[in-house]
């Protein structure tokens, strides 16, 4: 029972999960570069936990960046006007990713990377 409610009152960051250091040392590029095509981990470590992790913040990377573009570029002169704003937003997201991907760190993306997509 006290472990129960130990679990429940923690931070979603200490819920992560826990990858092994060989597969994060072993998968720590492919992670990184999740970022750019978010299926390279799904392709080249399909068995790795560490890689589909970062698979998964990639994704929901690549939605955010084209459902953000649609609704931006339907929304005249406003919308238009906010979309290299979005998309500098997008470009840092993307560069924390592969920073966090290369460093072995499993860290989420803020704003998005509490969904998950790919199990």
């Amino acid at each position: 029972m006290m472990t129960e409610q130990k679990t429940a009152n923690q931070a979603p960051e200490a819920m992560q999960e826990s990858f092994t250091p060989e597969d994060i040392e072993k998968n720590k590029v492919m992670a990184g570069l999740s970022y750019i095509l978010f299926f390279l981990p799904l392709i080249a470590c399909p068995e790795s936990k560490y890689g589909r992790f970062h698979a998964n913040q990639g994704l929901l990377l690549l939605i955010l960046a084209i459902a953000g573009n649609i609704v931006l570029g339907i929304i005249p002169i406003i919308g238009w006007l906010l979309m290299p704003i979005f998309a500098l937003v997008v470009l840092i997201l993307g560069i924390m990713g592969l920073v966090n991907g290369f460093t072995g760190k499993a860290k989420r993306l803020p704003l998005i990377g509490n969904f998950t997509i790919l199990k």
